[in-house]
């Protein structure tokens, strides 16, 4: 019976995909299924990150897919699949593909893209995105206090950033600090294994705790001219690729409504309780439908702006929305989910412990959902309720 069940993507979406993009999206489900799922739980247990994964990830040749020719509907259901599988190495994969390799592509010169890009989008080199800091991170964009002094063809950087995901191990770093003479914001290509640049990873964690997040320290960094980005001028080109992750992470609220809901269906079906299925009662019904009705909901949302920005036609205020709405309903779908399960719920032996602890990190990161309730409030009314 269960492999007649429909499948929580209720309405088809993924139907919209053309044929050779729904071919690859079935063999990225098939790796995530042999090479991620089976091990997932056991990384997250032990905050370990699995590094001889990288080899094969890079053998899904879907370093930035848009630069491939494929649509934004397929980018972000890539998004969703990695994330229904382990929120972690989608997360990994965002900061790396979708922050770090498009950087090289939006704003690297052409030696730097020589020097660097092939390297990076067969993960032979790793990256990581250097923006938040110890005391700013919605306001970072006024409050940035990393600062880049020229000194002839040598920038000497000082300052903190915190939360760098793949900040442990990267090889290079999209570092974004203030000109202390223009007061404009900066990127360079840090190479991590500088001087001066001290890596701390955060402990303790209770979400994620695959990836590795790391405080990074830097005192009187020398980093070249030469890895400087020519092609940023200001914190809006960090806006241009702020835009693109916050909107694959509501592909990932996406991603975690489908695993929660797939554990749930699964527990359901198979627990038994006076006698039956769980499945069988009304109000774990109810549950499963309003979970259901969650993630049909969000991947709505998600694929008309998976449209929007076919058209060239996405703004932050769309990105705000999807991120704030998708999240919140994620919010929702994990609670029920754990719910059904009831005391095996919070242990992660059963899956969905593990979803709901990480569902807190993808409401929380690329904007916190107040933040972004107000960027959609400003949208709406034409007035600031935080500048």
């Amino acid at each position: 019976m269960e492999s007649q069940l429909p499948t929580a993507d209720f309405l088809g979406f993924e139907s919209l995909l053309a044929a050779h993009e729904r071919e690859k999206l079935q063999d990225v489900r098939d790796f995530l299924a042999k090479e991620v799922s089976p091990r997932a739980t056991e990384w997250w247990n032990r905050a370990e990150f699995p590094h001889a994964l990288l080899p094969e990830l890079a053998g899904l040749q879907l370093s930035t897919p848009l630069q491939q020719g494929y649509s934004h509907l397929f980018s972000g259901l890539v998004i969703a699949e990695m994330t229904r599988a382990d929120t972690s190495i989608a997360t990994f994969f965002m900061v790396h593909h979708d922050l770090f390799v498009q950087a090289l592509h939006s704003f690297g010169n052409e030696e730097q893209k020589a020097r660097l890009l092939q390297d990076a989008m067969d993960l032979r080199i790793t990256g990581a995105f250097a923006l938040t800091e110890p005391l700013h991170g919605s306001d970072v964009a006024g409050g940035m206090t990393t600062t880049a002094t020229r000194d002839g063809d040598t920038w000497i950087i000082n300052g903190a950033k915190r939360w760098i995901g793949n900040g442990t191990f990267c090889d290079y770093m999209l570092l974004w600090a203030r000109d202390t003479e223009t007061g404009g914001v900066r990127g360079f290509i840090l190479d991590a294994t500088l001087p001066g640049v001290t890596r701390t990873a955060i402990a303790n964690k209770t979400a994620l705790r695959t990836v590795q997040n790391a405080d990074i320290t830097l005192t009187d960094v020398m980093v070249p001219d030469a890895d400087r980005f020519a092609g940023v001028d200001s914190f809006d080109d960090t806006r241009q690729l702020l835009l693109g992750s916050r909107i694959l992470v509501g592909w990932q609220a996406v991603g975690q409504q489908l695993a929660a809901f797939d554990v749930a269906r699964q527990y359901a079906l198979e627990r038994h309780q006076f006698g039956r299925p769980i499945a069988g009662f009304q109000l774990v019904q109810d549950q499963l439908v309003t979970m259901m009705g969650n993630t049909t909901a969000s991947l709505a949302v998600m694929a008309r702006v998976a449209d929007l920005q076919a058209q060239g036609a996405s703004d932050m205020a769309q990105a705000a929305f999807a991120k704030s709405f998708t999240t919140a309903r994620m919010r929702e779908t994990v609670a029920l989910g754990r719910g059904i399960l009831g005391g095996n719920g919070i242990v992660t032996d059963y899956g969905m412990a593990k979803v709901f602890a990480d569902a807190e990190a993808v409401y929380t990161y690329e904007g916190s959902y107040e933040i972004n309730a107000l960027i959609v409030g400003r949208a709406l009314t034409g007035i600031s309720a935080f500048t």
